[in-house]
């Protein structure tokens, strides 16, 4: 493989020598304007060409199919998937990737839209898009939103919503806006770029597929075809004998502990089966060696002997039907289940006005974020490092150094940049089995997860059934709800415990129910696959149910649906079904109030769209939430640092994990303005467990509340450390220098020489450290307590046109008002909106994970650019006192009430109430038919 200056590519009979059919062949084309020579089979991919060969690993895969479009280059000028592009195509002609954008002003002016516009979070998809972005501004300089549109609808990005994207585009070939400039102490409040966006704009960035020792083996596992069996396996020393390269093949005795799982007293799942499989797609074996024979050793030819047996499913167990259980301790199948229970519900639902009750049904959802899971592990004398996408760093070390029977001194874990989690990368997936390769063979060992390998052996969200009602006086004021819902788990506990706990606590919304309430829950075993975290942990499908009540109590009553919800809005003072009484920051009725304009304008557009006959209908949804920040009624600290460097420059050791959420940025945000420093004065280090402190899992959206505010009080701590050395006053004003601090007050300005400081192991002159742990309590038997020391609110409103004769539904518009305390980033804050908007009209209308079905993203519909319509944002800052400066978490919240205000949308556009959701056009058909709508 070689490069050379660029040079007139020759003609194409030129360009490929060798056999035409079989073997490699020299491939010869321009590469990002240089001439390269390439020797490999026609037929090899050329994303893997580009990857493995060349090096350029800012060209990502995510599917291997064509399907998701992150492997998007250009040849010849136009857009392909490199994942489709045999080598031998490429011959004689020009190929682009985003390592090559910056060589002319026009891709650098789109590279630098992005940046400005918040159009990259977790940033996998990114180069994808920004060379379809580029593909279409050669063609059509000044292009309008259908076109941007048209143009990246092949990319899929799981975390933007898009629209960031499509702005971001459409001012590329604008005039630029101007970059904003902090200067110390003002930094929170401000629209800045991600502090590590310009990576994933170059191709820089490293996730878990881009980066391993050269010598590392690779691994894959062998996965279950059956939901439920025993097995039995063979001579696996035969196997070896027929494949040279397999180096080992590592079994369920190969573990030292064979379990893990993110509950302390729930360790119930293993890495390798022992016998029996509980799911399709559990891993029985792991075979370790060069990347093509473990690629191409076929299942077949493995000494497996499967005895298939009757799966439990989750009708059966949720009735207590099935006799054989999944675990024999749970023969009733019941996980674990969760009660807040207060007041006399049957007598106050006596004594009320007015009556309403709905049932529930969702499906197993699945992330699809574009990132598979990838990572690699390798020995480092009597240690074991695990580099992989992850995002909770320490609870995976905990776990791996159960399994291999280590002390955690002896285990470190390198997060890369993660592609994607929303929940599903906080359960372990391959670092049980590349940490136990590695310290068996004493070499490298890494893997990469195929699309469909990732979604059938990873966790989901859980499927519901909810039965819920509610009843108010002739006043419209709640005071009655009682709910019951069965959550489906799985084979294995995973996150069950925290939904069944989580739901009870959040079942009436963020109302005041003035008398009484009784809320259960369940989470239940079957042998569908391990249902985990995913944004919301339960909350989205408890707010279908919710909001689909108050929208009847209000019809019943004749009032306005957003008027009945602002009446009955939790307000500080009072008690919420725990009991818990909230002192600040409950700004529901603030969103509400927002909303009110917006609601009334598009509920007439609307009412004056139906007056035409037709089949199309218009329809206006409203939905609220609430969220709780952080774990339920357990400790949740995290613990921060910052150093000052001898060169001036301070370095924030930031073991919160960065999924695309922003946290990095909002992290440096406030650590600068606690100091008093410009945020471009900061280095980061991220979520390295021997560089950083315990920071807690990037989930419950809790980093910026509780992470945030351990930052905040490192640079608090940092501050008066320097303040200190120069004897200066708390007001004083801090300047920083090559290797100085200056501290300027109405006494003067004294100067601090870093040089001759002593250094610290990190090699900081002075640092700061700061830990914090929202207050909370233990539920009592009844869930009477205070589960989380704040909670974000917000209300979204839907607009939607149904296709009454099709059944199907397209989102017109949304608008969303969120409490979010204080926005440290607004971008950063309406970027997380605009995704979780994005997913939630995925959960409302299209997507449906079917085992063994939906294993890919050609069948599995996730939203692309076209799906996601206009959103506008509101930001409500209801201060929370005990967040940095305010602020509190928004990733969760997102979501959540958008299901249920595209349900609520569509019942008003056509008299039906859907129930069942994915709302697919078989379901709609079937409401609308039940309603007597159509025939």
């Amino acid at each position: 493989m070689t490069d050379s200056a660029p040079t007139a590519p020759a003609g194409p009979a030129d360009q490929t020598h060798g056999d035409q059919t079989h073997g490699d062949q020299t491939v010869v084309f321009q590469l990002n304007g240089r001439v390269v020579e390439v020797r490999a089979p026609a037929i090899r991919r050329l994303s893997d060409v580009l990857r493995l060969e060349l090096g350029l690993t800012g060209t990502k895969v995510g599917c291997n199919a064509g399907d998701c479009g992150a492997c998007t280059v250009r040849l010849d000028g136009r857009q392909v998937c490199a994942c489709l592009t045999p080598l031998g195509r490429v011959a004689g002609r020009r190929v682009e990737t985003v390592e090559g954008l910056s060589r002319d002003e026009a891709t650098r002016r789109l590279q630098r839209a992005f940046h400005r516009f918040g159009a990259a979070q977790c940033g996998v998809c990114t180069p994808g898009m920004l060379m379809a972005a580029a593909d279409l501004l050669a063609r059509v300089p000044a292009p309008d939103r259908r076109q941007v549109e048209d143009a990246l609808g092949g990319v899929l990005c799981r975390c933007t919503g898009y629209r960031a994207i499509v702005d971001a585009v459409l001012h590329a070939a604008r005039p630029e806006p101007a970059f904003l400039v902090t200067e110390g102490g003002r930094a929170v409040g401000m629209r800045l770029p991600k502090v590590d966006g310009l990576p994933k704009l170059t191709g820089a960035e490293r996730y878990g597929a881009d980066a391993a020792p050269a010598d590392a083996l690779w691994l894959r596992a062998v996965r279950s075809p059956h939901a439920r069996a025993r097995f039995t396996v063979g001579d696996l020393a035969a196997v070896r004998r027929r494949w040279p390269g397999l180096v080992a093949v590592l079994s369920a005795a190969d573990i030292p502990f064979n379990r893990f799982g993110v509950m302390p007293h729930l360790k119930d799942q293993p890495a390798l089966a022992e016998g029996q499989v509980r799911f399709r797609g559990e891993a029985v074996l792991a075979l370790v060696g060069d990347r093509d024979t473990i690629e191409t050793l076929p299942d077949e030819d493995l000494p497996i002997v499967w005895e298939p047996r009757e799966p439990v499913e989750f009708e059966a167990a949720r009735a207590g039907g099935a006799a054989d259980p999944v675990h024999a301790e749970r023969p009733d199948h019941v996980l674990v289940g969760g009660r807040v229970v207060r007041g006399d519900l049957d007598a106050t639902f006596a004594a009320a006005a007015v009556h309403a009750d709905v049932a529930v049904r969702t499906s197993f959802v699945e992330h699809a974020y574009i990132e598979p899971e990838a990572g690699y592990a390798r020995r480092v004398g009597d240690r074991i490092e695990v580099v992989a996408c992850t995002q909770s760093p320490y609870m995976d070390l905990e776990d791996i150094a159960a399994i291999l029977k280590l002390p955690r001194e002896a285990v470190r874990v390198v997060p890369t940049a993660v592609g994607g989690g929303f929940g599903g990368k906080l359960d372990l997936s391959l670092q049980p089995l590349i940490a136990v390769a590695a310290w068996r063979l004493g070499r490298p060992v890494r893997c990469v997860y195929t699309r469909p390998e990732s979604m059938a052996s990873t966790t989901k969200r859980h499927p519901a059934a909810i039965t819920a009602r509610a009843c108010a006086d002739t006043d419209g004021r709640l005071l009655g709800y009682e709910m019951t819902g069965d959550f489906n788990t799985g084979a294995y506990a995973s996150w069950g415990p925290t939904v069944a706990n989580r739901v009870p606590v959040h079942a009436t919304g963020p109302y005041h129910v003035a008398s009484a309430v009784r809320a259960l829950s369940r989470a239940i075993l079957t042998n569908d696959p391990p249902a985990g975290a995913f944004r919301g942990f339960g909350v989205p499908q408890a707010a279908i149910a919710h909001e689909a009540l108050m929208d009847t109590l209000a019809a019943k009553l004749g009032m306005d649906a957003l008027e009945f919800r602002l009446r009955n809005a939790l307000r500080p003072g009072q008690p919420t079904a725990t009991g818990q009484v909230l002192e600040a920051s409950a700004g529901l009725a603030a969103c509400l109030e927002a909303l009110r304009p917006h609601w009334r304008q598009a509920r007439a557009a609307a009412d004056a769209a139906n007056a035409t006959p037709g089949p199309m209908r218009r329809g206006v949804g409203v939905a609220c939430m609430w969220y709780g920040i952080g774990n339920t009624s357990l400790s949740n600290p995290s613990s921060m640092r910052v150093g000052l460097k001898p060169d001036g420059r301070l370095t924030l050791y930031n073991g919160a994990v960065d999924i695309g959420q922003g946290s990095n940025t909002v992290m440096v945000q406030i650590c600068a303005d606690a100091v008093g420093a410009p945020v471009d004065r900061f280095d980061l280090v991220m979520g390295d467990t021997d560089r950083t402190a315990d920071a807690g899992k990037t989930s419950a959206s809790r980093q910026t509340f509780v992470s945030g505010k351990a930052v905040e009080l490192a640079g608090l701590d940092l501050r008066g450390a320097i303040l200190r050395r120069l004897n200066a006053g708390g007001d004083a004003r801090l300047e920083f220098g090559e290797g100085i601090v200056r501290a300027v007050d109405a006494a003067g300005a004294r100067t601090l020489i870093l040089a001759g400081l002593p250094r610290d192991a990190a090699g900081d002159v002075l640092s700061g450290t700061g830990r914090f742990d929202p207050p909370t309590t233990a539920l009592d038997a009844d869930g009477q307590g205070i589960p989380y020391a704040t909670y974000g609110f917000a209300a979204q409103i839907a607009e939607v046109a149904v296709d009454v004769e099709l059944g199907t539904v397209s989102v017109l518009r949304m608008v969303a008002a969120h409490d979010v305390g204080k926005a440290v980033n607004p971008q950063q804050v309406e970027g997380q909106i605009h995704g979780g908007i994005a997913q939630g009209i995925g959960l409302a209308l299209m997507e449906e994970y079917v085992p063994g079905r939906t294993e890919n993203l050609h069948d599995y519909l996730i939203p692309t650019c076209g799906d996601v319509p206009d959103i506008e944002c509101i930001l409500i800052e209801d201060a929370e006192p005990l967040g940095p400066y305010g602020a509190k978490g928004v990733g969760e919240p997102a979501l959540v009430p958008t299901p249920a205000a595209i349900l609520n949308a569509i019942h008003h556009a056509t008299g039906a109430r859907v129930t069942h959701v994915p709302a697919t056009p078989e379901r709609v058909r079937a409401a609308l038919k039940a309603q007597g709508v159509i025939q």
